[in-house]
């Protein structure tokens, strides 16, 4: 055993390196709340104290992860306490979080079931779980992912096998040039995951029939044209701005009786279908082909946690296929099958750790609390005299400040206040803040600060 492994055993053995982890984790959960919530000019500067080259000898290890919990810490966005509203980034469920730290420890390979039993047999539990929760096809296959850009490519890739294959061309054995044309349509206001999607698997902007959006975002029916079976149908469950949800019941019929292809883009809003208040959100969802949704975004699992369903496993299995003389299949569920890659985490852990953690009740409990904040926020934010610009369907509020000017300095004052963190888009042509509730630590107290907050920044 050489010096280095003989270091590095120590290490392991003495667990003096993981105790001082635990603790900085510890006191960083502690001190959640009371952080800014976007770093200071202070803590910020204090990042590039990482701007060094690298040394030529090893360290000690715990001064590795002192450095980092100095300097690094200060640099995070508090994105798992209540008062982050930016992005629909999410808390984290501490049962989630608690299996994280373990599995970490067990740093399983994803890919096949020889790589890891136990991510092969949790992913098999997760798929019948959520099939259950979101009333889908008992033929439905799922992949778990990195997040919903990565199950969006693997819907629409099986969406691009199947239909090709519907047209008489096989795609891995012709490959795409001189192959039958196929028709995608999605409305304005498609995520722009979607369109980076198309892009990557080698349809431009110019390929998409571009079809309207009314004023929530939601695909206008009567600019749905005729469909066949060379049809692939983007719609949205929880527009980004908006929080708007497509007509999935009619859209769906159409498509399915001429053999068109429906994906859903629901990677927060899917969640919706599992509460009693809020599931008529999602009405026909079941009829789609294809589904992509996150864990780490509305059911708060650690990150990365994207999810595609499919109810065509030999499409979804053949547009992903892998192939090599080591690759060596089981008997039992083999994940790489589902996904694009090999080698990968075992995100199934987490996700099976959340879900058996809040069961049914509790995942209809933690969405619909997300819903009762932003309508909280938006009659608050009313009452006060902003304008709320969208209907408060799910967890996003849309506030106009008037003027371009007025809204930037809206913004900005909120940012750097380090009392909450939102941002701005531009919808229908005009600034507006964007305000998404998506963390179960939000509470009634952190909204009614929140609109204080608006109210003094105003002033």
């Amino acid at each position: 055993m050489n010096t280095l492994q003989r270091k590095m055993k120590q290490d392991f053995e003495s667990k003096a390196l993981f105790d001082q982890a635990r603790l900085y984790a510890f006191e960083y959960l502690d001190n959640i709340e009371d952080m800014d919530v976007f770093p200071s000019e202070k803590n910020l500067e204090g990042l590039n104290h990482f701007d060094v080259p690298l040394q030529q000898d090893t360290i000690d290890a715990k001064e590795v992860i002192h450095e980092l919990n100095t300097f690094g810490a200060p640099g995070t966005i508090a994105q798992i306490g209540g008062k982050y509203h930016g992005f629909v980034n999410g808390g984290v469920v501490p049962a989630s979080l608690g299996a994280k730290w373990l599995s970490d420890v067990w740093d399983q390979c994803g890919g096949l079931y020889l790589t890891s039993p136990v991510n092969a047999k949790l992913e098999e539990v997760c798929e019948s779980w959520l099939k259950d929760i979101f009333d889908l096809p008992k033929e439905t296959v799922a992949g778990f992912v990195s997040g919903t850009s990565m199950a969006n490519l693997c819907g629409l890739a099986a969406a691009r096998f199947q239909l090709l294959k519907n047209l008489g061309w096989d795609v891995h054995e012709n490959g795409l040039n001189g192959a039958p044309n196929l028709r995608i349509l999605a409305h304005q206001q498609v995520h722009a995951s979607v369109k980076k999607t198309l892009a990557m698997l080698g349809y431009g902007k110019n390929s998409i029939e571009w079809l309207e959006a009314d004023d929530q975002g939601r695909l206008v029916l009567d600019a749905l044209p005729k469909l066949d079976n060379s049809c692939l149908v983007l719609l949205q469950a929880g527009n980004a701005n908006t929080g708007s949800f497509d007509d999935f019941d009619t859209v769906c019929d159409i498509a399915n009786e001429v053999g068109a292809w429906v994906h859903i883009d629901g990677a927060f809003g899917l969640w919706a279908r599992a509460t009693k208040a809020l599931a008529y959100l999602t009405k026909g969802m079941e009829k789609a082909s294809s589904w992509a949704v996150d864990g780490h975004k509305t059911l708060n699992t650690p990150y990365d946690s994207g999810i595609i369903m499919c109810r065509y496993p030999d499409a979804m299995i053949s547009a992903l296929q892998a192939s090599g003389e080591y690759i060596i299949y089981s008997e039992q569920r083999d994940p790489l099958l589902y996904t694009p890659e090999l080698s990968k985490r075992s995100r199934a852990i987490e996700l099976w750790a959340t879900m058996k953690y809040l069961g049914k009740d509790g995942i209809d409990q933690m969405v619909t609390t997300f819903y009762e904040r932003a309508k909280q926020l938006a009659t608050g934010l009313e009452e006060i005299g902003y304008q709320v610009i969208n209907e408060v369907v799910f967890n996003q509020v849309l506030i106009s400040c008037g003027s371009e000017e007025n809204t930037k300095n809206v913004i900005t004052c909120i940012q750097q206040s380090g009392e909450a963190w939102l941002g701005g888009t531009i919808w229908q042509g005009k600034p507006a803040i964007r305000i998404s509730i998506c963390s179960w630590m939000t509470n009634e107290k952190d909204i009614e600060d929140l609109i204080s907050l608006f109210e003094k920044v105003r002033s």
